[in-house]
């Protein structure tokens, strides 16, 4: 069974930083993309950036591009996600999820397994 646990949420204020971390366990985790999706309260769930089984290709959304980095280190079964310069629209939780595939696909449909969210707000 796939388990997905984020941590590294948390309260910063606007222009700050934080590290989620995202710990994947129940199956070869080098063998799928994963991705990192967020959700502000009465929106839908989005995008914010995925990466590859490899982690030689990534996609972000326009609103990320040049601030956030997603990366991954197999040997660990993490994907993590480095967010610079955060701004309060950041403000989400902000989910870790596992592909159905190694594809950097961007969809929310294409992701079978997710964690329950970790708590991202930015203070202005």
């Amino acid at each position: 069974q796939v388990q997905l646990v984020e941590s590294g949420g948390g309260l910063v204020q606007a222009g700050g930083s934080l590290r989620l971390s995202c710990a994947a366990s129940g199956r070869t985790f080098s063998n799928y993309a994963m991705g990192w999706f967020r959700q502000a309260k009465g929106k839908e769930r989005e995008l914010a950036a995925v990466i590859n089984w490899s982690g030689t290709n990534t996609y972000y959304a326009d609103s990320v591009k040049g601030r956030f980095t997603i990366s991954r280190d197999n040997a660990k079964n993490t994907v993590y996600l480095q967010m610079n310069s955060l701004k309060p629209e950041a403000t989400a939780v902000y989910y870790c999820a596992e592909g159905r595939t190694d594809m950097a696909n961007t969809r929310v449909h294409e992701y079978d397994y997710w964690g329950p969210g970790t708590q991202v707000t930015v203070s202005s």
